[in-house]
Formats: structure tokens, C-alpha cells, sequence
């Protein structure tokens, strides 16, 4: 303590040097907090690398086999790596690389890096090349636009946002990558006509070696003449159809040359999609998604994309439009509205209340202040550990908790001020009050210390806390502590030397009006409890009983739900459906959605962007959709729940062909990216076969969508797409002297096109692709009349030598922990996390029988809770009984640190009973709200026994001792309680965006205190009275 003295001796004596250095720091707080990092929420995804491949020309399968599994096994072994996934659709692959938390994304993208030289020698160079994916997180998607043009072609469209306006929103700092969804990809197509090859006697092949030789520059190095030197290159790159269309292929027997034009035509042609994107009802749009560099200011980074992409809109070509659908600021901004609100309300309550209670308005003034310079030096050190302001950050701050060390030294000194100019009979000099307010600084600062550090130490097994739950609330521990510390350091400096300042003695000042009112209804009660203490101690035990029967009837859930203000349908079609059959129903379902009068702008995602970080097959759709404020609602639409379901009534009247789940983009986007589930539950199946699997996760869905409570239930569609194999007959090809290569061109010209080469146009480069007009309706023949030229110059058909034949095979392989899975999702609406998969779980093992071979998982957001909970039941315990150690410290006494214990299960009680009367379950959120509340329970209890041990010190009986106490310390506690409770009722009551997560840990916190209060103001006198007796060992 001789330190705490020293600091505020020091402080006292230099007065103005305190003033002065509190404004440089305000002054540099203010400036952090303007370069603070501010987003809705922290960012829970994980620390994970993802490697995409494109391989346009490979079916689930083949990507899996060539591909998948080949990286995967390269990136087996790697450092710190906790978990590799991949999924395998048409045309691409992903696989994701999960870190452990803490490991740093570069050095986790080194490791990456340097096994990817092992992965790209695994994968057949034909096949695609990995690479590695942008440094984005699951919050990344910050903005979204769409262009519109009614005179503009989508192939135009999409050259302009590929080649244009994306490299410049990439300038943007912390713009990662801009992804394209939809539109036509321009590519320079040599479409051949079987008939006219046939004619000329060339094969596909021949034209492709042709395009190949007539595409090339070379050098021929440089001459010397004159004292001069010139070098020597050919222009022979194509530049432009034409020149494509004048290449020769050879001559007739006549000498004439054969061209390109001869044998087919040249054009600009869409390269084969894989998505597509349309708005409003009325047609295909281009989409632009601005992806946020990992760790950036979503805010400020939004807000330059946005600038940025307004700039540009005057050099778009006239009647080209860009169209904003989705912008991050929008929800961080209302996110942290609420929070300021709460935060200004809740400290407007707190100083409210210290007015009405310490009845000086210097003195409140005085204890005020603490409030914005404590949160100044947490947001001081926020900026400095990297820490970022949003909803779980800011938003349990209570202003309560932060005074209470200036209230009790402000309370202090204005009594020892009163007294000692009583003692004089005259006004007080600068130096007199300024040794009055050390002298009472000290007596009580130290005391208090073992307050403060049981606050603190309630915060630990947050800080325990890992994984998904650790990212949501480690900020919130952190900030706390750091304005705690604030707190305590205003409490030795800068409140000392404004109350030597501001607090004057007031002789003869009385308890406040509301105080006298209290002690007036409060002293009979006390005296009453005492009196009855069998009966007040039934009581007491009754609500202990009352809240554990509460607590069981409790559901339980991960964490509320943020409402972000837009909803997202994930819509599922039957797996083959067509790209132009999905964009028709896509456009039927927004159209519908449009009737209803709070959807103010709809857009539709389908399949995966040119990046497919994001693998959706071209069957799968997301519909965004934003929603008008909450002013403009039907007045019987109550909460959102009630607009989602009319939502999913509307998608299902107008397509009831799809299956529909209703989510938020965020939400969707990590729950994906963190558990790769992007539902709030996920069966996971594992097994070698997919049939089994694809049996079996039918079995499954059919148990689960049963289960009251569990909506939008779906299982991965991995079987039902139409393959056309050619499967090529060695024999024949052997008498004809061809090989499979001749025949995988062949293929290649039938869609996806083979690749040739590419045309630049200046900066802009698009490939060049050999594709045959097979005119192909449903007839296989038209395939197989395709020529291959055999090494003699005879041409044979291609079904001469191939056997061509429709089959149906897997849409997709999902593959985890070296083995294929499948999984079985859904949502949970009406009804809590934990009793709904709680339920599910059991019927699944009474009624899901799995071969040898096959085990089932269960993921999402239910396993988050599960880890959560298995960590908090093994370190709140911990901190627990530590609290206990330094109350029997502090005390020197086991049983009357016991007796103050029993605060804990008293706010315990409230806690769970004010969580059952507001109908809302028990959560982590609420779990962080019971431990803020042991914390302040214990204090109370602290405070009040630590007086009545004084006393008894002093010669009062132990009985008397404790309900003196009782009385003179009703101030305090009542002030403590008060505030810590008033300061989160606004965050309890309030219905603003974000305000979900903070409602059940607010709420907790109240209720806790109530009982908390009772308890140290009538049962605590009374079980000190009976069992705590007992005095200290000599």
C-alpha cells in the first residue's frame, strides 16, 4: 500500500502537472479513437488458408481424385494445423486449411505456400493450377453492387467490371480482391463445323496445332550498322477475329489455301458459366463483391470503396449503372448507434443516481468524470493491442463497475471534509482540503483494492475462453479489464486532486431525500428478518429451490443471434437443374418477394463467382434481400421472426419445386467459413461411399425434420447429376492408330472449348478456344460424327472409336479428417439450440443404424456452445474459489468468507429467474452476465462484513456489530448495487440492431443484483448473526 500512497501524495502535491497531463491524454485517447478499427461484431472465423483450383473440364469425382485429395495429403503434417476440408464440385475445388487461433495468416500462408509447390506437381498440369485464396475473413464481404445497362449486353458488362472498374476499386487500401458473380466472360471462340472438317479432311485436332503455330512472337536478337543497333522481333501475335479467320490450315488438291473461315466461323462467344446473378425481378445482372483485407476498419474500408466506386460513375459509358445492394457500414453504423445509446443512457442513469444518492452535485460531477476517461483509456489501449470497437467490445460496459472506486473515495472525502472543518469552526485552505482528501483517499483506496481485484479476477475465465467463443468475447473481458484499470488509476490521481478541487464541505449536510426514504423502509425490515430468522431463512432457502426449478425449465443456446438487418434464402433445387431454368425460378422467387411491402431490393446469386471461394454448384442460389427500416413495417409485423416466416411462405408459393432456409448474410458467410455448415446445425456424416452416405443422410433428414423446433432442414444433394460419358475403346483406337489424348480434345471442343491460346487487346487478354457446332438436341450422333484424323490422314468419327452414354453420378464430394462427408443441416427457430439438438440427438441413435465403417458428428454453432460450456464448467469454478482465498484474506476468517459466498448462488438466482420471466435462454452471452454479477455480489457482501469485523474490534457485540453495520453501510451498498444494475437497463430494454447479444447479459445482471441486495441486506445479516461468530486464531 505504500506504493498507492505515494502515488497519491505525489498527485495532491502536484495538482496543476495532473490536470494538465489528464487533457494530453484526452487528446491522444481522442485521436485513437478516431483510428479505432469499428465493425458490427468481432470476427470469429478462424485462422484459415483456402487453395482453389478450376477445373472446368472434371466432373465431382475426378476433381476429388485428381485434385482434392492430392492437396489435401500435400498439406497433411503442416504446423499448428488443426483441421483440412475440401469440397470437390464440377469444374472446382477447395480446399481449406484451419490453423490453430493466434497463429499469424502470413506465416500460416508461408507454410501454405511452400507445400504448394508439392500440390501443383500432384495435379496434372491439364487439370488446373492451385492457388491460393485472398487474405479475407468471413466478414470480408463489406460491399456489394450490381451493374445495370439498358443498352449494354452482359458479355460488355462483365468485360467493363473485370477489366475496369474492379482493378480500381482493388486500389482501394484494404480492398483484398473484387469478385464478379454473372455476366458473360468474352472469350474468341473458332467454332467448327463437323460437316465442313469432314469436307476438308482436317480434324479438330489439326486446327488446334494450326491456332497454336500461327499465335506466337519471336526475337531474333538485334544488328549493329551505323554505330546504331536494331532488334529484331516478328509481330505475330493475333490481335483481332479477322486475323484468327485468315490462318491457314492447309490446301485443297487444287492449292487453295484452307482457313479457319473456311471450316467454321470466328466469334466473341461467354466462356461456360458457373453462376449468374440477377435483380429486381427483372433480369441478369453483373455483380461486383468487394472483399476487406483481413483485420481492416470495415467501416472506413466501406466507406472508400464507396467513395471510390462514385467516382467512377461519371466515366462509365453512358447508361451503364452501378446499383449498391449491400453495404457493411450500414450495419456497423446501426450496431454501434446502439451501443453509444446504451452506453450514454446507462451512464446517465449511473450519474442519476449518484446525484440522488450522495446529494452534492460536485461531488457527482467529481465521480462522472471517471466515467469518459475511463472508457477513453480503454479505448486508448484497444488501439494499441489491435483491438477493434463493435458490439461485444463496448457493449458490456458497465459504467457502474467503473465507479465505484471514485464513488467510495468521493464519499469518503466529503465526509472527512465536513469533519474537519467542523473541527476548525472555519472554511478550509487549499493545502487543508487537499491533505484531507489524501488522508481520506488512503483510508479507504486500500481497502477497496480487494474489491477491485475480485472484479477483475470474475474476468479471467472469460479471457479462458477459446475458439469461436473466445474471438466473440475475449474483447469484451479485455475492454472491461482496460477500463477497470482506468478506473483505478483515476482513483489515485485525477479524482483525489479534482475533489481537493471541486467538493466542498457542506456542515450539517444530511442523508439524501431518497436515502432517508430508504433507511425508513429498510430499518424495520432488518429488524424484522432478525427477529424471525427461521423464517427469513426459509425464505431464502425457498429461492434457492425456485431458482434451480427455473433454471431446468431454461433452454440454451451458442449466442443470440445478431439481427443484421437484411435476410439471406439459401434456395436448393434439385441437383442437374440448368443454369437457365435456375436464373427463371430465381427471377419468379424475387418477383414474389417484391409483393411484400417491406423488401425494398432483391438480388440473386447463383452458382460460384470467377474466384470460387464460395463453391456453389449452379442449382444453388443465394437471394439477398434488404429490408425497408423498421418505421416503415406493418404495425402487426412484431419482430423479424414474423417477417421471415411470411418470407418463407412467399418463396415457397411462388417455387415450390426449391427448398428454401432463411439466414443472414454474415451469419451464413461464417458459420461456412468457421464449421463449413452454414446452417446453425450440421449431422456430419462420414464414410467411403456416397451412396451409403446419400442413404443414409435421407434416413436422417426424415428423423430431424420431426423434431420440433428444427427448420429448413436439408441434406447436400450429392447424387442426381447427368453425366455424358465417352469412354474411349483402346482396341479401336489402337487399329486406327489414335490415342486418348485425340479423344479428350475432341471432348474438349464440345462445351468448355479448347484452349488455344489468348488474344490481348492492350491490358485486356481473353482466351482462345477451339469449340465444334455439333448442333446437339438431345441426339448423341451429333457428338459422335465429331472427326479424329488418325496418323494415316483418314478421319474417323468420334463414336467410331468411343462409346457415348447418359449416367448419373454425384453433384458434389464434400471430404474431412481424410474421409467423404455429407452432411444434414437445419436452423432452429421457436424453440432454444441445446433442447432441439438435445432431441435430435436422441432420436438419431435411437432410429439411425450405421454400417461398420461410418460415423456421424454433429457441428455448427452446437458444438461452439458445447466447447464453451465444457470450458466455463471446468474455470468459473476456478475463479470462484480463488475470489474465496482473497475474501478469507482479507477477512482472516474461512467462515465469514463462506457466509459472504452465498451471494453467489443468491445472484445466481435472480439471474435465472429474470432470464425465465423475460422467455429467454440461457446462453454464453448470459453466462458472461452471471460472472460480471459474482464479482459485484461478493463486493457487497464484502463491504458489509468487512465493517461489521470494525466494529466488532472495537468492542460491539457480534449481533449488534452486524446490524449496525447493516444500517451504516446501506449507502454503499445500495449505491454500488444501483448503479452497477442502472447501468445496463438500457442495453436490457433496448430493441435496436445488436441489442440481442447484449439483452441477456444485461439482463442477468439486473435480476442478479436484486436478490444479490436482498440477500446482503436481510439473510446475510441474519446467517452472520447465527454462524459467524467466530474469531479470528491467535
Amino acid at each position: 500500500m505504500h506504493a498507492l500512497s505515494a502515488i497519491v501524495a505525489w498527485a495532491l502535491r502536484h495538482r496543476a502537472v495532473v490536470l494538465v497531463a489528464t487533457l494530453l491524454f484526452v487528446a491522444f485517447s481522442l485521436r485513437a479513437a478516431l483510428e479505432l478499427p469499428v465493425d458490427a461484431v468481432p470476427d470469429i472465423t478462424n485462422v484459415q488458408v483456402q487453395v482453389v483450383t478450376s477445373a472446368p473440364a472434371l466432373s465431382p469425382v475426378e476433381v476429388e481424385q485428381y485434385i482434392s485429395i492430392p492437396v489435401e495429403r500435400a498439406m497433411q503434417g503442416l504446423p499448428r494445423v488443426q483441421e483440412v476440408r475440401s469440397i470437390s464440385k464440377y469444374g472446382m475445388s477447395v480446399v481449406t486449411i484451419v490453423f490453430a487461433d493466434g497463429t499469424d495468416i502470413y506465416f500460416a500462408r508461408q507454410l501454405v505456400g511452400e507445400r504448394m509447390r508439392e500440390a501443383a506437381e500432384a495435379v496434372p498440369a491439364r487439370y488446373g493450377s492451385p492457388e491460393m485464396g485472398p487474405v479475407t475473413t468471413g466478414l470480408g464481404e463489406i460491399y456489394m453492387f450490381s451493374l445495370t445497362s439498358e443498352t449494354y449486353d452482359l458479355m460488355q458488362l462483365e468485360e467493363l467490371l473485370t477489366w475496369y472498374v474492379a482493378p480500381q476499386l482493388r486500389t482501394v487500401p484494404g480492398v483484398v480482391e473484387v469478385n464478379v458473380f454473372g455476366g458473360h466472360a468474352r472469350q474468341y471462340e473458332v467454332v467448327l463445323s463437323p460437316q465442313r472438317l469432314m469436307a476438308f479432311g482436317l480434324s479438330v485436332g489439326d486446327v488446334a496445332d494450326a491456332l497454336d503455330r500461327a499465335n506466337a512472337n519471336a526475337g531474333g536478337g538485334y544488328l549493329e550498322h551505323a554505330q546504331e543497333h536494331f532488334v529484331i522481333g516478328t509481330s505475330g501475335l493475333v490481335r483481332s477475329k479477322e486475323d484468327l479467320e485468315r490462318v491457314v490450315l492447309g490446301a485443297t488438291p487444287q492449292g487453295i489455301p484452307i482457313t479457319v473461315s473456311s471450316v467454321g466461323e470466328v466469334r466473341f462467344g461467354p466462356r461456360l458459366r458457373r453462376g449468374a446473378a440477377t435483380q429486381g425481378g427483372e433480369g441478369e445482372v453483373v455483380v461486383g463483391v468487394a472483399l476487406m483485407l483481413m483485420g481492416e476498419n470495415s467501416r472506413t474500408v466501406t466507406r472508400a470503396v464507396a467513395d471510390k466506386l462514385a467516382a467512377l460513375g461519371p466515366t462509365l459509358p453512358p447508361g451503364v449503372r452501378a446499383e449498391v445492394f449491400y453495404d457493411r457500414s450500414l450495419l456497423v453504423d446501426r450496431t454501434i448507434r446502439t451501443v453509444a445509446t446504451n452506453l450514454a443512457e446507462g451512464a446517465a442513469l449511473v450519474i442519476l443516481v449518484l446525484l440522488l444518492l450522495l446529494g452534492d452535485l460536485r461531488a457527482g460531477l467529481v465521480v462522472a468524470a471517471t466515467i469518459p476517461l475511463a472508457m477513453l483509456f480503454a479505448v486508448l489501449l484497444m488501439r494499441a493491442f489491435g483491438l477493434s470497437g463493435n458490439l461485444m467490445s463496448l457493449g458490456a460496459i458497465d459504467f457502474g463497475l467503473i465507479v465505484d472506486g471514485a464513488v467510495i473515495v468521493v464519499e469518503n472525502a466529503a465526509r472527512r471534509l465536513n469533519e474537519a472543518q467542523a473541527r476548525v469552526a472555519r472554511p478550509l485552505s487549499s493545502a487543508e482540503r487537499a491533505h484531507v482528501v489524501q488522508e481520506a483517499t488512503l483510508e479507504v483506496r486500500g481497502a477497496t483494492v480487494f474489491g477491485e481485484l475480485i472484479i477483475a479476477i470474475v474476468y479471467l475465465p472469460i479471457l479462458a475462453l477459446a475458439g469461436v467463443e473466445g474471438k466473440l468475447f475475449h474483447p469484451m473481458a479485455t475492454t472491461v479489464l482496460f477500463a477497470l484499470a482506468g478506473a483505478f488509476i483515476l482513483s489515485l490521481t485525477v479524482v483525489p486532486v479534482l475533489t481537493s478541487y471541486l467538493v466542498r464541505p457542506r456542515p450539517g449536510h444530511e442523508d439524501t431525500w431518497l436515502l432517508r426514504q430508504v433507511q425508513r423502509l429498510y430499518r424495520p425490515a432488518l429488524r424484522g428478518a432478525l427477529r424471525l430468522r427461521a423464517l427469513t431463512l426459509m425464505l431464502a432457502v425457498a429461492a434457492l429451490v425456485g431458482g434451480g426449478a427455473a433454471a431446468a425449465r431454461l433452454g440454451a443456446q451458442f449466442v443470440p443471434q445478431l439481427d443484421e438487418g437484411d435476410i439471406l434464402v439459401e434456395v436448393r433445387r434439385l441437383t442437374g437443374a440448368s443454369l437457365s431454368e435456375t436464373i427463371t425460378t430465381g427471377l419468379r422467387i424475387e418477383r414474389a418477394l417484391l409483393e411484400i411491402p417491406e423488401v425494398e431490393h432483391v438480388v440473386t446469386r447463383i452458382g460460384s463467382p470467377v474466384l470460387a471461394i464460395d463453391p456453389m454448384g449452379i442449382s444453388d442460389t443465394d437471394v439477398y434481400i434488404t429490408l425497408k427500416p423498421r418505421e416503415a413495417w406493418r404495425p402487426e409485423l412484431r419482430t423479424k421472426d414474423d417477417l421471415a416466416a411470411e418470407i418463407a411462405e412467399a418463396v415457397e408459393t411462388a417455387a415450390p419445386e426449391v427448398g428454401a432456409g432463411l439466414s443472414q448474410p454474415i451469419q451464413m458467410r461464417t458459420n461456412e467459413l468457421v464449421a463449413g455448415v452454414k446452417s446453425d446445425v450440421g449431422l456430419m456424416l462420414y464414410g467411403p461411399d456416397l451412396e451409403v452416405l446419400r442413404q443414409k443422410a435421407e434416413e436422417a433428414l426424415a428423423i430431424v425434420r420431426a423434431v420440433p423446433g428444427a427448420v429448413d432442414a436439408r441434406a447436400e444433394q450429392v447424387a442426381g447429376l447427368r453425366y455424358l460419358r465417352i469412354v474411349p475403346d483402346r482396341g479401336k483406337l489402337a487399329r486406327h492408330g489414335l490415342s486418348i489424348e485425340d479423344v479428350n480434345l475432341a471432348t474438349e471442343a464440345i462445351a468448355v472449348g479448347h484452349v488455344v491460346g489468348e488474344v490481348r487487346e492492350d491490358e485486356r487478354r481473353f482466351p482462345m478456344v477451339v469449340k465444334v457446332d455439333h448442333g446437339f438436341a438431345g441426339d448423341l450422333a451429333a457428338l459422335a460424327s465429331i472427326p479424329l484424323r488418325a496418323p494415316g490422314g483418314q478421319l474417323v468419327p468420334l463414336g467410331d472409336v468411343a462409346d457415348l452414354h447418359f449416367e448419373t453420378g454425384p453433384a458434389l464430394v464434400n471430404r474431412d479428417k481424410l474421409s467423404r462427408r455429407l452432411i444434414v443441416e437445419f436452423n432452429v427457430r421457436g424453440r432454444d439450440l441445446v433442447s432441439t439438438v438435445e432431441a435430435a440427438q436422441a432420436e438419431i441413435r435411437a432410429r439411425l443404424a450405421l454400417p461398420p465403417g461410418y460415423r456421424a458428428e454433429w457441428g455448427g454453432t452446437f458444438a461452439n456452445y458445447l466447447t464453451a460450456r465444457d470450458r466455463l464448467t471446468i474455470v468459473v469454478p476456478l475463479a470462484l474459489g480463488l475470489i474465496l482465498f482473497l475474501l478469507w484474506t482479507a477477512l482472516g476468517r474461512l467462515r465469514a468468507a463462506l457466509i459472504i459466498f452465498l451471494n453467489v448462488p443468491f445472484a445466481t438466482v435472480g439471474g435465472v429467474l429474470a432470464l425465465w420471466l423475460r422467455d429467454l435462454p440461457f446462453s454464453i452471452s448470459a453466462g458472461v452476465g452471471f460472472i460480471a454479477l459474482f464479482g459485484v455480489a461478493v463486493l457487497n457482501g464484502l463491504v458489509l462484513v468487512s465493517f461489521c469485523h470494525r466494529l466488532e474490534e472495537d468492542g460491539v457485540p457480534h449481533r449488534e456489530a452486524i446490524a449496525r453495520a447493516a444500517e451504516l453501510r446501506l449507502r454503499p451498498v445500495l449505491t454500488t448495487a444501483l448503479v452497477a444494475s442502472l447501468g445496463f437497463i438500457p442495453m436490457a430494454l433496448s430493441t435496436a440492431p445488436g441489442s440481442e447479444v447484449q439483452r441477456p447479459l444485461a439482463t442477468v445482471v439486473i435480476g442478479g443484483l436484486v436478490t444479490a441486495s436482498l440477500l446482503t441486506l436481510l439473510v446475510l445479516p441474519v446467517v452472520y448473526g447465527a454462524f459467524g461468530g467466530s474469531r479470528r486464531p491467535s
